[in-house]
């Protein structure tokens, strides 16, 4: 049975999963001391992997409600023999796209490991916002089942990979629960899902997030308003006068997606209360010093009771960096690499 929100059903704390055996542990880098500065670091300096010669494919993905939406989706396959592996899905955060630091990076390691990569632009981001009028939320999970079943049989039929970052992530995380067994996924990644989204909308009201709230709300305006957007005036005067990510949430997601307020939006979507009913193989990536996402949600889960769940808990990383010593490749993509080469 799923629980309620974490903040008024959280469990009493109990001590943090031990470090998964054949993951190595993360160690900051210089001088990317600091939640801040490990979060800032893919907009100070994009780390700019080298790229392989790879082969690319603009993908058109149909939406099953009647909306006529589409997703766009890059495909890309590196030189060799990359057709016998699974294809390696990534799903991008709040106010993201396909052309996000970290989703760049994470294709770049991931071709350069002989690994097909497909970055996914959600409902209404990117490049898909020309080809949708409705927008991506935290639990519109129908979206990237979807997204699936629109593939082409010869890009699945050696099964997928879906990794998911920040707000992706919690989609797929409740995407994995509710339509996990419908696909042939071999493994699953979150890295920095806001699994509590009440606490992580609370978060970013703190005085030492306004810079990061103030950016991030004005990219999500932005976002909205780009052309092909479905909202009428009174939705777009609403949507520039907004002072904070919940009051966005309270007057435009809520009431355009069926939930009565903010407050039911988080209720209804926040992903921890889907972790119980996960099948699939999942690494779990989370800093508990993220300054925009509290680690309570994540320190007080019992991760004890689903075996297929593997929390990789650090208590450094910032929110989706993780540039660790030892190498330029960020250390979420390395675990990555090493989660894929475990068994089935």
């Amino acid at each position: 049975m799923r629980e309620g929100t974490a903040r008024s059903q959280a469990p009493a704390p109990s001590a943090l999963p031990e470090h998964p055996p054949g993951f190595p542990p993360f160690r900051p880098r210089a001088p990317w001391w600091g939640a801040d500065l490990q979060t800032l670091r893919n907009v100070l300096r994009p780390i700019g992997l080298p790229r392989a010669p790879v082969h690319e494919q603009r993908l058109s993905l149909p939406m099953a409600d009647g909306s006529g939406d589409r997703l766009a989706a890059l495909l890309e396959e590196p030189d060799g023999d990359a057709d016998s592996r699974p294809l390696v899905v990534l799903i991008h955060g709040l106010a993201g796209s396909e052309e996000s630091a970290y989703l760049i990076t994470s294709s770049a390691h991931l071709l350069s490991q002989g690994h097909r990569v497909l970055r996914l632009n959600l409902r209404g981001a990117g490049p898909s916002r020309a080809t949708c009028r409705l927008q991506y939320h935290a639990g519109r999970s129908e979206d990237l089942r979807d997204a699936l079943l629109a593939l082409p049989e010869e890009l699945t039929r050696h099964g997928v990979i879906l990794v998911g970052f920040s707000l992706g992530g919690n989609m797929l995380l409740k995407f994995l629960a509710e339509f996990g067994g419908l696909f042939p996924i071999r493994r699953a990644m979150s890295v920095s899902a806001p699994i509590d989204l009440a606490a992580a909308s609370e978060r970013f009201l703190d005085p030492r997030n306004r810079l990061y709230h103030l950016r991030l709300l004005h990219s999500m305006k932005q976002e909205s308003l780009e052309e092909g957007a479905q909202f009428s005036d009174e939705e777009a005067a609403t949507i520039r006068d907004a002072r904070s990510i919940l009051e966005f949430d309270e007057k435009i997601v809520a009431p355009r997606n069926g939930f009565a307020d903010a407050a039911a939006y988080y209720a209804a979507c926040h992903a921890r209360q889907f972790l119980a009913e996960i099948r699939v193989p999942t690494l779990v990536v989370h800093a508990l010093d993220d300054p925009w996402i509290p680690g309570d949600a994540y320190a007080s889960y019992p991760w004890e009771k689903n075996p297929h769940l593997v929390p990789l808990l650090p208590s450094s990383g910032g929110h989706v960096g993780f540039h660790g010593r030892g190498s330029r490749v960020p250390w979420h993509d390395r675990c990555l690499v090493r989660w894929l080469e475990e068994p089935a």
